[in-house]
């Protein structure tokens, strides 16, 4: 419903209503004090002495209420007031006397922060009123008594402890909705910032992975493809002189054609939030199975079990496919032999061929480059081994880190 009114506990304004609500009492209570002072016949001195009294006290607690904001001048003030109300209370009885001290003493709880203040605020106050309404008992009165006046002392203090314990706990229940509505508010906005950061973060990692798979797609399948052009280019060339070289240039090509066609599947498999499917080892069995069909390359294998991140099952298996294809392109190699060992918290992946090997000093072209490189960025290590006429051997160690569910 439209215009609906509602509170707001919690709001600072409440208290500013709650004191105008009490300065305004105030001055009906003067009002009523002095329309009872003219009822009763009060002397003509003494009848306008009420009236200014009840005016200087309105003045007073209305400058006290909104206008003064330190301590002491407010503490100042309220003691003018406990004056001026001895004063009424003297000239007209003591009829109002509880009733306006807890007007003056409940504003002035509401400017007193601490608790073990407000109590000594009350105590004092206790005190000043019983003195102000003995006195005002023993002067206003033609035949006091004890009994009288100690009753009625009895009972103001019964009302001063009443509104101190009403008030302490509204006030307590007012800043406890202060305080709950400002944890909700900073809860809000943490949650608020934790969302953004995490939408922020869910951007860049999606960014980083895209630019990742498209490095992989440019690095790996754009190698591969140039290879395969620079074969096919070559096996044309050698076909009549050197059938031979030709038809191996020829499986190289194939090789590294459905190498990338392997690697441009597993991309889009990872662009459509796929993750690895299968095992470690099958994959590795696949792609021997790829290199040996219609081929005259052999391979053995020894394949343990192993579950890495994908990151580091996805750098194994181009690993593979990379020493596979230079084993075949540049080692002349027939056949290999690939190890998976799973050795408590490393993986280690061996390769090694029966190819030409190197002679001297092995020098790392783009390929070997990037494995090393790759390796040493997912905390392993990566090295190789070479002969003359002895082969080729290539080691790739990497710590086992489990991908998260």
């Amino acid at each position: 419903m439209k215009g609906k009114f509602k509170i707001d506990l919690a709001s600072p304004k409440i208290i500013e209503y709650i004191r105008t609500v009490l300065v305004a009492l105030l001055v009906v209570i003067a009002i009523v004090i002095c329309a009872q002072a003219y009822a009763n016949g009060l002397r003509e001195f003494a009848f306008y002495m009420t009236i200014a009294c009840c005016v200087v006290l309105s003045v007073l607690e209305f400058v006290n209420t909104f206008v003064i904001k330190k301590f002491v001048p407010k503490m100042i003030f309220y003691g003018l007031d406990s004056a001026l109300i001895l004063t009424i209370c003297v000239l007209t009885g003591n009829s109002f006397m509880s009733t306006i001290y807890c007007i003056v003493l409940t504003q002035c709880y509401m400017f007193v922060e601490k608790f073990k203040d407000r109590t000594i605020l009350f105590g004092v106050s206790c005190l000043i009123f019983s003195a102000s309404f003995t006195c005002g008992y023993i002067i206003s009165t033609p035949n006091p008594t004890a009994f009288d006046g100690v009753t009625g002392v009895l009972f103001g203090l019964l009302a001063l402890g009443i509104d101190y314990i009403v008030a302490m706990f509204l006030l307590k229940f007012y800043t406890t909705n202060i305080e709950l509505s400002s944890a909700l508010k900073e809860a809000d906005d943490s949650r608020s910032r934790l969302e953004e950061a995490y939408d922020e973060l869910t951007k860049t990692k999606v960014y980083e992975e895209r630019n990742r798979i498209a490095k992989d797609i440019h690095d790996t399948v754009g190698h591969s493809m140039t290879t395969v052009i620079m074969q096919t280019e070559a096996a044309k060339l050698l076909i009549d002189s050197n059938p031979v070289e030709a038809k191996q240039r020829i499986v190289s090509a194939n090789i590294q054609a459905r190498n990338a066609l392997e690697q441009i599947r597993e991309s889009v498999h990872l662009l459509a939030g796929r993750g690895q499917s299968k095992p470690l080892s099958e994959d590795i069995k696949e792609i021997l199975a790829q290199t040996m069909d219609g081929t005259d390359v052999k391979a053995r294998f020894s394949l343990d079990e192993a579950h890495p991140s994908e990151e580091a099952h996805r750098f194994i298996i181009n690993s593979l496919k990379e020493l596979l294809s230079n084993g075949i392109r540049h080692g002349a190699a027939t056949a290999f032999y690939v190890e998976l060992k799973n050795d408590g918290g490393d993986l280690k992946l061996l390769v090694s061929d029966n190819g030409c090997g190197v002679n001297g000093e092995i020098c790392e072209g783009f390929g070997l480059r990037g494995l090393r490189e790759k390796a040493e960025a997912l905390g392993g290590s990566f090295s190789v081994s070479s002969e003359e006429n002895e082969g080729f051997e290539a080691c790739i160690i990497l710590p086992i880190i489990k991908e998260q569910t």
